[in-house]
């Protein structure tokens, strides 16, 4: 079936006011035109010819196969878009993967007929309205996506993709503005975060990175290497969702009390998992000799790590142990403030410190915390696991395709802004 009519020069994108149904189907049929291919031999789209503001969730060919779809796929949006006709050969979607993607979900965008560029952007080419030839864009954290890089995309971009959790690189409030949902995969780096920050914690009180630095210089030192034992100390979470309700589950099961600060979450949880609630994070630290960060990035939580905080750890764990302090991060560069971190190992205050994360990323081979003997890092490969990264992969790819076909998502972090 097609509806033949003129040969528009743009496509109106159209999201009806509500679910249709058979009924409607005619209804809609009297409102669009057949948009007839001008070059290549595309594909032609429907074009609404008297439904004012509105848009489709994507560039939908009218034929007898497609046409079930506008049963099932439109949804309301207040917001107009205009589109310059670009999908050819019967694709659906173009989709710049920027940061890399696992193979398999790239074979699952290009099985449902979205065309993958697999191509690393740089900024200038961003702010120079490089994504205007996209409909979606899947990133990791490399890939900045600030409001002057978003202005200069046009109106194609219709979803972003964050492969993985904290999306403090893309500007939520002017991709809402601008009407782009975007949604991340929050469930698939899960265990391998909470491996990795067990790894640095099990490293820090046992001086393992010093150990070997140790040991491969010649030396033999067991007694400068005397740690402590996890068990019976205090271990508090600051944010307690999936990644550190996990970590305080296998803290526990190895002797430790754990304590949690999270503003936004309901005390039965905590309590479900004999986890001490603080109101405030303060109380965290004045009661844990291990501090372990699970929080986004944001401007609450920015230094939320300070000096103020780490001179009030107590230095006797709660076994009566002489036990020192140690802070981890696995999650968000920037919440610890690094210069107060470099002063409390300087001064002894604080015994070890483990950072997957930084504030400016990659870390300047320079920075005094590299320097100095108690600190050890990682390059942020909390979901750098051949698991994590498929799981990734496969959820973001998922997540994107909902957004294009106009179905509901539960992975849209910026809701509020839309």
């Amino acid at each position: 079936m097609r509806l033949d009519g003129p040969s528009p020069r743009f496509v109106v994108r159209l999201f009806c006011i509500q679910r249709l149904r058979g009924q409607h189907l005619p209804k809609i049929a009297r409102q669009v035109a057949w948009a007839k291919p001008t070059t290549r031999g595309e594909q032609g789209y429907l074009l609404p010819k008297a439904i004012p503001a509105c848009r489709w969730p994507w560039l939908c060919p009218i034929s007898g196969s497609r046409l079930g779809l506008l049963k099932t796929t439109v949804v309301y949006s207040p917001k107009p878009n205009v589109l310059t006709p670009s999908h050819q050969d019967g694709c659906m979607a173009k989709i710049a993967v920027t940061d890399g993607m696992d193979e398999k979900a790239v074979a699952k965008l290009e099985k449902e007929g979205h065309e993958v560029v697999l191509e690393s952007i740089d900024h200038a080419e961003l702010l120079d309205g490089a994504l205007g030839e996209f409909d979606a864009i899947i990133v990791r954290s490399a890939t900045k996506l600030t409001s002057e890089v978003l202005q200069a995309s046009g109106s194609r971009l219709k979803v972003i993709g964050r492969a993985g959790v904290g999306v403090d690189n893309i500007d939520l409030p002017t991709a809402g503005r601008m009407g782009i949902p975007v949604v991340n995969a929050p469930r698939a780096s899960t265990q391998s975060v909470v491996e990795l920050t067990l790894g640095h914690l099990l490293a820090c009180i046992r001086h393992l990175p010093r150990a070997d630095r140790s040991l491969r210089q010649g030396r033999w030192e067991k007694s400068a290497m005397k740690g402590s034992e996890l068990s019976g100390k205090a271990l508090g979470l600051i944010g307690f969702g999936r990644i550190a309700q996990s970590v305080g589950r296998i803290a526990q099961a190895i002797g430790m009390e754990v304590h949690a600060y999270d503003p936004y979450l309901p005390p039965k949880i905590a309590k479900a998992q004999d986890t001490r609630l603080h109101k405030s994070v303060d109380a965290l630290f004045s009661n844990c000799t291990h501090v372990s960060i699970h929080c986004n990035l944001s401007d609450e939580t920015y230094h939320l790590v300070n000096a103020e905080r780490l001179a009030s750890m107590p230095q006797i764990g709660k076994d009566g142990s002489r036990c020192g302090n140690h802070i981890i991060n696995c999650a968000r560069g920037g919440i610890v403030d690094e210069s107060a971190v470099e002063q409390a190992l300087a001064s002894g205050q604080l015994t070890s410190v483990a950072l997957d994360v930084f504030e400016h990323e990659p870390v300047d081979p320079a920075h005094p915390l590299l320097q100095m003997e108690h600190f050890h890092g990682t390059p942020h490969i909390g979901a750098s696991t051949i698991e994590a990264q498929g799981r990734v992969g496969m959820d973001i790819a998922t997540n994107v395709m909902d957004v294009l076909a106009g179905k509901a998502s539960d992975f849209v972090v910026n809701k509020e802004h839309l």
